[in-house]
């Protein structure tokens, strides 16, 4: 009965464990004739939701770019650049220090060829690397052979190719040392490599995400900044004014509540259809590839610089009065349609505080490529806006608590004018990384951010006073408490000066090698040097955190064994974005760090490692039927052999017999759970 059991379970955990193995790409080769001597090769990827393939204008130091070699051959020549279409979604990851790039759902390269017959076929070889929000899959290659045509006025469409089977993703593909056929990099078209997904879309790392979380985020962004803007002087004073309104015309508290829900819901008609019309007008894609263009970066610097200086207090933006007069008047016919005009005029009216307020919003949406993006910021900005004038109006005795208006509400004003200046240098900063200026380097950018901030501060605090202010008696406590925070926030920056890695703004900030003066880098161990004490075992080095760890399976096994402890297996790339988010955020922890250095013995398998191997030590895997000719490709093998899975980063705790103790992890930022993973298999590796 027992080995009947265990049969089971062992059939049970293999069909599992097969079930991880992924296969997220399919690939497709095909033909087009373009004219009797020229024809364009169409490589198609299909991306399965959630996952992205990475493009191939990516710099050295990131992840491995899609590359394309095509076979030599008298009978055609190759013209120009492989294009790709479209244009790659592009992000700053803080992980690798550079801009990265990507293309989810689908992608098609393109190569132009000339033909010396009207019939031929071209062979090559792809490389490509997969991710997506949680894991990667090692670097992959497919071979293909496109059959091209001249006579022939259809496509020709060569096999599709999956990932797995002819890839070999699961089982270690032969990664050759290749070279990748990127264009040169223009800033014109490339400039979509150096957008700010961290400053405003907020993305930590190269990952497609999900759609929901995306417009979640917008709508929080939305909603925080129509807080902001009820607080402005255009819009706070109006409150008590405009329940009075309610309240009096009404006749009746039941009337006049039914009055503030149709003002209320008449904002936030207005705001939505203001998202809805941009997107319908541009489309989602026009907006995101304008909010990626150097020219679009240039012209919003421009535009917050001008907002900012408004907020300050040389000028007011305003529309045109005639349009606010004509709302005004149609305001005034009463019922619903009176109410619903009544709301358009307090749009017009606020213009000069809400503009730059809704520019940004609109701004950050369009750059997420969200098609409902905009709407969804709007909705969040007007129900910040409309929600107060239904409550008051709910319970107008809420009005004798208000803070009466007065001086700090032009306070708010120059705020957030302080705050459009800050980001305003991020937009230069994205156009002076396309174009190599080398100006507003991540010093100098820092420079900039204290200046602003510790102005700011000291403006709080009643030591500046600009044009609008009031003057002030007394420090109130929010003010005070306030100036704390901005001028707490300054002196945090001021360590980044000499190298500190900031990381609570990393994103924001130009990548760290553009830092001229690196006192915190220069102290660091370089990666993957060795120790000079590591003479016996070739394979040991210094891991991130200057963690000591092995590159080679049995020689930290034999170790482990000599010192009696339990082994951490880190199944890792060094391409492996979400590898560098784990070991950034969770191995940073001072007990996770801990027990890595003083309770296991850790062993760091690179599955993109293309170190050839010896002849002796090549193989054909019995688990995908391919030759293993690379570093890489051994440990890609033998996590999907032993293991069943093809994805990083992949943790599992072995015994001295490479037997697992616990269930395996992957990528999860929760510490406290990595923690509770490190201490249970010590535990397990503890008992007698």
């Amino acid at each position: 009965m027992k080995k009947l059991l265990s049969l089971l379970l062992t059939l049970i955990l293999y069909t599992t464990t097969q079930a991880q193995i992924l296969d997220p790409v399919k690939w497709s080769f095909s033909s087009k004739k373009v004219n009797d001597k020229e024809a364009d090769l169409l490589i198609t990827a299909k991306i399965e939701p959630g996952w992205h393939v990475y493009s191939q204008f990516i710099e050295e130091g990131g992840p491995i770019p899609t590359s394309i070699k095509f076979k030599p051959s008298s009978d055609f020549a190759v013209s120009g650049k492989v294009s790709e279409t479209p244009k790659a979604v592009s992000a700053f990851d803080k992980n690798f220090d550079m801009q990265i790039a990507w293309h989810a759902t689908q992608v098609v390269f393109k190569q132009r060829i000339k033909l010396n017959k009207p019939k031929t076929t071209v062979s090559g070889t792809l490389e490509f690397m997969v991710c997506d929000d949680k894991r990667c899959l090692p670097p992959a290659e497919v071979e293909f052979s496109i059959p091209v045509d001249l006579g022939s006025a259809a496509p020709v469409t060569e096999t599709v190719a999956s990932q797995v089977t002819e890839s070999t993703a699961a089982a270690g593909a032969g990664i050759d040392t290749t070279t990748s056929l990127p264009a040169p990099v223009i800033p014109g078209d490339s400039f979509k490599t150096v957008t700010d997904s961290a400053s405003l879309s907020v993305k930590s790392m190269a990952a497609s995400g999900s759609e929901g979380g995306s417009l979640w985020g917008i709508f929080i962004a939305g909603f925080i900044g129509g807080l902001a803007a009820f607080f402005m002087p255009c819009i706070y004073p109006m409150i008590p004014l405009t329940v009075s309104f309610f309240t009096k015309k009404a006749g009746s508290r039941a009337k006049g509540i039914e009055s503030a829900v149709v003002y209320g819901l008449s904002i936030i008609v207005i705001y939505v259809a203001l998202g809805l019309i941009i997107t319908l007008i541009f489309g989602a894609s026009a907006l995101n590839e304008a909010a990626s263009s150097a020219i679009f970066n240039l012209l919003f610097f421009a535009m917050l610089i001008i907002f900012a200086v408004s907020f300050l207090g040389a000028f007011e933006i305003t529309l045109p009065s005639s349009l606010v007069n004509k709302m005004d008047e149609k305001s005034n016919r009463g019922g619903f349609i009176g109410l619903f005009f009544m709301a358009f005029t307090l749009a017009l009216v606020s213009f000069s505080c809400t503009g730059p307020i809704i520019g940004t919003l609109l701004v950050d949406a369009v750059s997420k490529g969200s098609y409902l993006g905009p709407a969804t910021g709007m909705l969040g900005f007007s129900a910040a806006l409309a929600i107060p004038f239904t409550l008051f109006a709910i319970f107008p005795s809420w009005l004798k608590e208000m803070p009466k208006s007065g001086g700090w509400l032009n306070t708010v004003k120059v705020s957030l004018g302080f705050l459009e200046l800050a980001l305003a240098f991020k937009f230069l900063s994205n156009v002076d990384l396309a174009y190599h200026w080398g100006v507003f380097d991540r010093d100098v950018f820092l420079v900039i951010w204290i200046i602003i901030f510790a102005v700011w501060g000291f403006y709080l605090l009643g030591k500046i006073r600009l044009s609008h202010d009031s003057e002030i008696a007394f420090l109130s406590l929010p003010r005070l408490f306030f100036s704390m925070l901005v001028l707490g926030f300054t002196l945090y920056m001021v360590p980044g000066l000499w190298g500190a890695p900031l990381k609570a703004i990393s994103a924001w900030l130009p990548p760290q090698p553009t830092q001229d003066f690196d006192l915190y880098t220069n102290q660091a161990s370089p990666a993957g040097a060795k120790p000079a004490t590591a003479k016996k075992y070739a394979n040991l080095f210094h891991a991130p955190h200057n963690l000591d760890a092995f590159y080679d399976y049995e020689e930290g096994l034999a170790y482990a064994k000599q010192v009696n402890k339990p082994v951490l297996i880190d199944f890792t790339g060094w391409s492996c974005v979400n590898c560098r988010k784990m070991e950034a955020s969770v191995w940073s922890d001072k007990e996770v760090l801990r027990l890595l250095k003083d309770e296991y013995v850790l062993i760091s398998l690179y599955v993109d490692d293309k170190t050839e191997l010896a002849e002796a030590e090549k193989y054909t895997s019995a688990f995908s039927n391919k030759k293993i000719k690379t570093v890489g490709n051994k440990w890609n093998d033998f996590q999907a052999t032993k293991f069943g899975t093809n994805s990083q980063p992949y943790y599992v705790i072995v015994d001295h017999n490479g037997q697992s103790l616990v269930p395996p992890q992957a990528f999860n930022l929760d510490i406290n759970n990595y923690i509770e993973f490190l201490n249970s298999g010590k535990q397990v590796f503890s008992r007698p």
